[in-house]
């Protein structure tokens, strides 16, 4: 799982330090809303050929840990 999550880059001179896949520009968001616009892995790897499919399972990785922490109240 850390090698997958590995992919998945922050600088801050970058996409304003949002996080990125593998130092490029396709910040993990874009991914995440072509998933969210209904476009299955294949489509997103032919609109996007830079991308490979581990990409795609980092930044879905990435997102589920994000949204999946414990929030203590004070």
């Amino acid at each position: 799982m850390a090698t997958l999550l590995d992919r998945i880059t922050f600088n801050p001179k970058q996409c304003g330090g949002r996080p990125c896949v593998r130092g490029m520009r396709i910040r993990v968001s874009d991914v995440l809303d072509l998933f969210a616009a209904g476009l299955d892995a294949a489509q997103i790897l032919e609109e996007m050929p830079d991308l490979e499919s581990d990409d795609l399972k980092a930044c879905l990785t990435f997102a589920r840990r994000r949204v999946d922490h414990p929030l203590l109240a004070a």
